[in-house]
C-alpha cells in the first residue's frame, strides 16, 4: 500500500464510525445504512486501498468515466457500482450493463430507454427517482408535486419497478427539510429506501430514514 493510501482509509474509517453513531442516536440497525462511497473523479490506486478496506458499494457520477477505470477493480469479490449522476437516454445500455442501482430516473425518456434495456439485457438495476425538492431549474429531477404521478407512470406505462427515491437539497438550505419531504413522498408511495445525504449531512439524513447515504470527500478527500 503506498504512503497516500493513508487518507481514504482514515476517511472511511471515520464515516464508518460517525455512520454508526447516527444510526445509534436514531435506534437503527447499522445493517439499514448502505455507504456509497462515491469514487467519481478519483483513480483506481485511490479507490483500491478502500476496496482492501472492506468497503465495497460505490457510487460513480458518469458512465464513461467508470466504464474506464472499474473493469481493473472489479476482481475484488461483491463490488456494487451506483450511478449517482445525470443519466442520458444513449447511456442506458451502458447504465444497465455496468451499474447495480440508478439513482436518477427523472423523465419519460429516460424510463423508455431503461425499460428496453432491462428487458433486452434481462438486468434489473435498483431505480431510484431523484426528487428535485428545492424545485431548482438548473438541477435534474421530478418535482416534488409531480412525483406521485410519475411514480406511478414508472410503475403502470413503463412497468419499472421503483427500489425508492434519491434527493440533493439545495447547497444554501437546511438539508432536514428536504430529506423529509422525501421520505413523506416514500411512504406514501410504498417505498422503502432513501438515497439521501453526502459528507456534510449524512447524519441528518440517517436519523430522517436515509437508507443509502452518498459520501465522496469525506473519504476520498477533496477533488
Amino acid at each position: 500500500m503506498t504512503a497516500g493510501a493513508t487518507a481514504p482509509i482514515d476517511g472511511l474509517a471515520s464515516v464508518e464510525a460517525e455512520i454508526a453513531r447516527a444510526c445509534r442516536d436514531a435506534r437503527r440497525d447499522r445493517s439499514s445504512v448502505t455507504l456509497v462511497a462515491v469514487s467519481k473523479t478519483f483513480d483506481a490506486d485511490a479507490i483500491a486501498p478502500v476496496i482492501e478496506a472492506g468497503q465495497r458499494v460505490f457510487g460513480e457520477n458518469r458512465v464513461q468515466e467508470a466504464q474506464r477505470k472499474w473493469p481493473a477493480l472489479m476482481a475484488a469479490p461483491g463490488i456494487a457500482l451506483h450511478l449517482i449522476g445525470p443519466l442520458q437516454s444513449n447511456k442506458a445500455k451502458e447504465a444497465v450493463a455496468l451499474f447495480d442501482a440508478i439513482h436518477s430516473v427523472d423523465r419519460p425518456s429516460i424510463c423508455e430507454a431503461l425499460r428496453k434495456e432491462i428487458d433486452r439485457q434481462n438486468r434489473r438495476p435498483d431505480l431510484f427517482v431523484q426528487i428535485n425538492t428545492g424545485e431548482e431549474p438548473q438541477k435534474a429531477g421530478v418535482a416534488p408535486s409531480d412525483a406521485d404521478a410519475f411514480i406511478a407512470r414508472c410503475r403502470d406505462a413503463y412497468g419499472l419497478t421503483i427500489a425508492g427515491l434519491m434527493c440533493i437539497p439545495p447547497v444554501d438550505d437546511a438539508p432536514a427539510p428536504h430529506f423529509a419531504l422525501t421520505a413523506k413522498i416514500a411512504r406514501r408511495n410504498g417505498l422503502t429506501r432513501l438515497s439521501m445525504g453526502m459528507s456534510a449531512d449524512f447524519s441528518v439524513a440517517i436519523a430522517l430514514g436515509a437508507t443509502h447515504v452518498r459520501v465522496g470527500s469525506a473519504i476520498f478527500g477533496a477533488r
